[in-house]
């Protein structure tokens, strides 16, 4: 850490990032990380550095919530940690991106008790900057998705005075309004993460109702569903995870619940989200019922695979990929019936949702030109099949609410 007094000095950085950016090879990361653990000065412009990294991503499509999703997935618990700090830094320089961005901020890992320089030795801890800074310099661009009503960029681009362009000190604009039902569902998918990873069922089950309690807790039923603000005039578009394993199967599930909301979307394998592209209350209702029907899965899952361990059986890849596969299937045949029962009640609606399905489909046709489809793998199971239809049936899918 620098003290007063000390300049930070650039080269060190400069001859560290020269080194390692752009070398996979673990002798040039060594080395560029005993250059950085020698010379304390440069701690600020390392910092500095990073997050100018950060508003890079942000410039090339990447919202906070992709950032921790593909920092979890790539490195470990020190990067995701470093990388919320980098990321709340930097809010404080940004323009002002709108309630849905808010919420992600409002997400990030909880800051550590201490400076993240003050942990362990100053080589691990450059080492540990350099990989993150490696992975953000090679984040490809993805499709922007400014909020609706979101000023353009402009006055706050982003970054410090005389590093970054633009910006203030003061705090981010902005940055009010988050959702708690956003902050709720940060917490439900980190607990099913940790259900789905456990080797202990006792734990799983622990786990997947805890989830179950705290969709309860925030009313995330078809009360929540009928968000309360007025829709905008276009579409927008938001990421929402697809985290393994099964990604797959829970990807046809998301696709399920999208198209039963008058949305569209798009699966990203290689990078772990789908983009759902959708008027602003039905985005909402599609971020709700997949968590809920998430949460719904596992619970079930996990106690159709302890009554197969009680027959003998003991947990197999291919009961859960099957399971998964069965319940997003039917969940999809359950949901298309639940969403067209309005329109066959209500026809004056017809005119209103086929004006809206082209605005979906426009918007969708200008982010992915290209798009190509894919089919479910791995379903041979047939008991976890059995089991997956008998829980969709069971599953509680709500009722579509009618358009504003």
């Amino acid at each position: 850490m620098s003290t007063p007094g000390t300049s930070s000095t650039p080269g060190t950085v400069d001859r560290a990032f020269r080194t390692v950016l752009y070398d996979t090879d673990d002798a040039a990361l060594d080395t560029a990380a005993s250059l950085l653990a020698a010379d304390p000065a440069a701690d600020a412009e390392l910092a500095r550095r990073g997050e100018e990294f950060v508003a890079g991503a942000w410039r090339r499509g990447w919202q906070p919530a992709d950032l921790v999703r593909v920092v979890r997935r790539e490195l470990g618990d020190p990067h995701l940690r470093l990388a919320a700090g980098l990321i709340r830094a930097q809010a404080a320089y940004d323009r002002p991106r709108g309630p849905r961005w808010t919420a992600q901020l409002d997400g990030l890992p909880a800051a550590p008790a201490t400076h993240p320089a003050d942990r362990g030795d100053r080589f691990s801890r450059a080492t540990t900057v350099l990989e993150l800074y490696r992975l953000l310099l090679r984040l490809p661009h993805l499709e922007p998705l400014d909020e609706p009503g979101t000023p353009p960029p402009g006055g706050h681009p982003g970054g410090h005075p005389g590093g970054h362009p633009g910006g203030h000190p003061g705090g981010p604009e902005g940055h009010s309004g988050a959702r708690p039902a956003s902050r709720a569902l940060a917490r439900i998918r980190a607990l099913l993460a940790k259900a789905e990873a456990t080797g202990y069922p006792e734990e799983a089950e622990a786990l997947s109702a805890k989830a179950q309690e705290l969709m309860a807790r925030h009313s995330i039923d078809e009360a929540l569903l009928a968000a309360r603000a007025p829709a905008p005039d276009t579409p927008g578009a938001c990421r929402i995870g697809v985290e393994p394993p099964y990604e797959q199967a829970k990807a046809v599930l998301l696709d399920a619940v999208a198209a039963a909301n008058h949305c569209r979307a798009v699966w990203n394998e290689a990078l772990g989200f789908s983009t759902v592209v959708g008027f602003e209350t039905d985005l909402a209702a599609v971020e709700l019922l997949h968590t809920s029907l998430l949460v719904q899965a596992e619970t079930a899952m996990t106690r159709a695979e302890a009554a197969q361990r009680a027959g003998g059986r003991k947990r197999t890849k291919t009961f859960r990929q099957s399971f998964l596969a069965a319940y997003a299937h039917r969940v999809g045949t359950r949901l298309r019936a639940a969403a067209e029962a309005p329109v066959s009640e209500d026809e004056s609606l017809l005119p209103v949702l086929a004006s809206r399905e082209v605005a979906v489909t426009g918007r969708l046709e200008r982010m992915f030109p290209e798009t190509t489809t894919t089919r479910l793998r791995g379903v041979s199971d047939e008991a976890g099949w059995t089991e997956g239809v008998r829980a969709a049936d069971r599953a509680r899918v709500g009722r579509h609410r009618p358009l504003p």
